[in-house]
């Protein structure tokens, strides 16, 4: 079997691929997003301005949450306004806001650290 190393693929390349197949999660909009449908259903343009991102970026997000089943859209007309798809989600999420994050003042000081 020939190896991408083997064929001349450089790692910078392999990273960019990489970049491209990890899922949308990472992107710092998606719970922005999300909190924002929490209190109703909104316009991907409306979303955009109010997490300061372009369109191009909210569709994107939007599409990677409506594959998965988190947000489904509702046309209105020449419009589509999105919502999330199920009622629970939206007291899930704000018991998530409620949850407190305890940090160990001891961790990740020195050489030692296993936290990583």
């Amino acid at each position: 079997m020939v190896t991408s190393t083997e064929i001349g693929v450089s790692d910078q390349v392999k990273n960019r691929r990489r970049a491209r197949s990890r899922p949308r999660w990472f992107h710092p909009t998606v719970p922005g997003v999300l909190l924002a449908l929490r209190n109703g259903p909104a316009y991907p343009s409306d979303l955009a301005v109010t997490l300061g991102v372009s369109r191009q970026v909210m569709s994107n997000q939007l599409a990677c949450l409506r594959g998965c089943g988190l947000v489904e859209a509702v046309s209105e007309g020449r419009r589509a306004s999105y919502r999330l798809t199920e009622e629970h989600l939206t007291s899930a999420l704000g018991e998530l806001l409620h949850v407190t994050l305890a940090v160990e003042p001891d961790c990740c000081t020195g050489a030692g650290c296993t936290c990583a």
